[in-house]
């Protein structure tokens, strides 16, 4: 078995828990080592599984280890995975058992996190660090970039590109033939129907830019 931790003992690191177990129940692939979370005291049992202290030892590992990644957010994401430099730390694709992958020109970077109950076509590139979090839909010939996080229930129609770092709320849906800037923020249940610029947070149906950052 390999040995895995999970950044974040938070809700959506508990849920990765989950989905670890979930792949076990299929093949005992992964033992869960703990967690690393700077907010929570170190040796604390959180569903079972002991808070090993915080983010920055895991560039002190001498030992292969898998690391998934349990923070919603981009840009913390982001950050989180350029300050570690340890060649030990690996990051694998992490996917439930139920989860619907065209064998069709799909192809997955790395550290990606896609929960249960999300249905993926064919001719799709998700890069790394993407977040899919439950029944999410994507469509045919779409590109998701790097560190990017939906929430569940987010479709995303065909021929969608989505810039890196982007954030999606709950039940958000894309329509077809779309771009989504770097960086922008789409509100949950919102319906995006036209092309959005980076860096800006979008909300209602139809989506509107309604402030930059």
């Amino acid at each position: 078995m390999k040995k895995i931790g999970i950044i974040g003992g938070g809700g959506f690191g508990r849920e990765i828990k989950v989905l670890i177990d979930a792949i076990n129940s299929i093949n005992q692939e992964y033992e869960i080592i703990g967690f690393f979370d700077d907010n929570i005291e170190q040796g604390k049992t959180i569903n079972g599984i002991q808070n090993l202290g915080p983010i920055d030892i895991l560039n002190n590992i001498n030992y292969e280890l898998c690391v998934a990644v349990g923070i919603g957010v981009p840009l913390i994401k982001q950050k989180i995975i350029s300050e570690i430099n340890n060649d030990y730390i690996k990051f694998p694709n992490l996917i439930h058992p139920n989860v619907i992958i065209s064998k069709d020109e799909v192809r997955l970077g790395k550290g990606n996190v896609i929960c249960a109950g999300n249905i993926i076509t064919c001719n799709i590139v998700i890069e790394d660090f993407v977040t899919l979090n439950l029944c999410c839909t994507i469509g045919h010939d779409s590109i998701i970039e790097s560190f990017s996080s939906f929430m569940p229930s987010v479709n995303i129609s065909g021929e969608v590109k989505i810039k890196e770092a982007v954030y999606v709320g709950t039940g958000a849906k894309i329509i077809n033939n779309l771009e989504i800037g770097k960086n922008t923020i789409i509100g949950a249940g919102a319906v995006v129907s036209k092309t959005l610029p980076e860096n800006c947070t979008a909300v209602g149906i139809p989506a509107k830019p309604i402030k930059l950052h």
